[in-house]
């Protein structure tokens, strides 16, 4: 059931290490089916290790329907989020070490880079902390959410979701980069912000990009 599903996730997994977005069994990802069934990956496996059979499907209520692994130990609050957001698709999250030090300083990071505001679609917020494998990081990730693709959950990790797997992976995978420039940045001095017209147009940008997508229109551009 769901094979290729199965195996995009476990693919997920892998880049996620790739990216030094998790070490060894960190992290999960997650995805809605379009038949309602949830596939997310089993507690404590290394990703490169996994199979198709160890990816666990379950309906919204924690039932198992399929595999023999125990699930992630955050399932309740991945559920409760796919619950609450019925729009998100798949949900990733990660122990990403730069994006998960900002919140140890603030609580929201600004989308002063250009690539923040297109994969993240604005700001980014900084939870306060909630337990690792509770109903209240879910919680907190829907409270801090938003319109943004991602949540910094204080002082444990991110979560970021998506219409699909590689939209969750995209914000994931750019926010850690915009994490790494933006606490250099911070090392050296003051940072001078984008506009919000500014990141507002950047948000709208991205929308035009990827193959089967028409050109960014001039005027977007402010351009003739």
């Amino acid at each position: 059931m769901f094979e290729n599903e199965k195996r995009e996730i476990i693919k997920g997994g892998i880049k996620l290490d790739r990216y030094g977005l998790v070490s060894l069994a960190g992290g999960n990802l997650s995805m809605r089916m379009s038949t309602g069934e949830i596939l997310i990956t089993p507690s404590g496996m290394i990703y490169e290790e996994m199979v198709e059979d160890d990816v666990v499907v379950m309906d919204i209520n924690r039932n198992i329907i399929e595999g023999t692994r125990k699930p992630s130990s955050d399932t309740d609050g991945i559920l409760y989020i796919f619950k609450e957001r019925p729009d998100i698709k798949a949900i990733i999250h990660t122990h990403q070490p730069y994006a998960t030090a900002i919140s140890l300083i603030q609580d929201e990071f600004r989308a002063d880079l250009t690539t923040l505001a297109n994969s993240c679609r604005g700001h980014v917020k900084c939870t306060p902390y909630s337990s690792p494998a509770s109903l209240e990081m879910g919680k907190m990730t829907v409270k801090y959410l938003g319109e943004s693709l991602a949540v910094i959950l204080g002082h444990h990790g991110v979560m970021t979701v998506g219409d699909s797997l590689k939209q969750a992976l995209n914000a994931a995978v750019y926010l850690e980069e915009c994490a790494k420039g933006y606490l250099a940045a911070r090392a050296c001095g003051e940072i001078r912000p984008l506009t919000d017209a500014q990141i507002r147009q950047n948000i709208e940008i991205y929308k035009f990009v990827g193959q089967g997508k028409q050109d960014i229109p001039k005027e977007l551009l402010g351009e003739k």
